[in-house]
């Protein structure tokens, strides 16, 4: 059942029980020493707008209650480590009692997850200290700077502007800026 591959997996779960499956799931995942193997565990769910006793609210709803997505490299441990979490009743796609579970595609995965907003495409970092920079948007925008700061997992950059003769520190996020030849 080896498979190194990290790939998307569908559990089949006792309704109701998706959000307390995810959480024994992660515990688990801690306490057997399963975080190379387990990566993330995702409930879908979707933003809808309830009424209730004439007050709009938005809530959390499920996309497919019953389900849970599971990343993760399909071994022997990591197959029984899922399949033994209380709530869990089987892995989706499994033919039989013994035999590998089927993955999902990724181009089913991105759509589940880009509708839930967790897979939004980030730019990449391809910035650098030093890199010449305009200021594409915002108040400052056809601004000139120099890039004196890159912070990659915030999506952000400090750019140096020179403002009133002297040198000014502005944040920016990757989407305000662009390379200059």
């Amino acid at each position: 059942m080896e498979n190194l591959e990290k790939q998307w997996y569908v559990i089949h779960t006792y309704s109701g029980y998706e959000n307390k499956v995810k959480s024994n799931l992660e515990s688990r995942v801690q306490t057997m020493g399963m975080e190379d193997r387990i990566f993330r565990v995702v409930v879908p769910t979707e933003e809808a707008v309830e009424i209730k006793n004439g007050k709009k609210r938005v809530v959390q709803r499920k996309t497919y209650p019953g389900y849970v997505l599971v990343e993760m490299i399909m071994t022997d441990d990591s197959w029984y480590v899922v399949r033994n979490t209380p709530g869990v009743t089987g892995f989706v796609g499994s033919p039989g009692a013994g035999s590998k579970p089927v993955p999902l595609m990724p181009h089913e995965v991105e759509q589940i997850l880009s509708s839930m907003g967790v897979n939004e495409a980030k730019p990449v970092a391809q910035f650098k200290v030093g890199d010449v920079v305009r200021l594409t948007s915002g108040p400052f925008a056809d601004m000139v700077g120099t890039v004196e700061e890159v912070h990659p997992e915030h999506q952000k950059l400090k750019v140096l502007v020179s403002m009133f003769g002297r040198e000014t520190p502005l944040e920016a996020d990757f989407t305000q800026v662009e390379h200059l030849p």
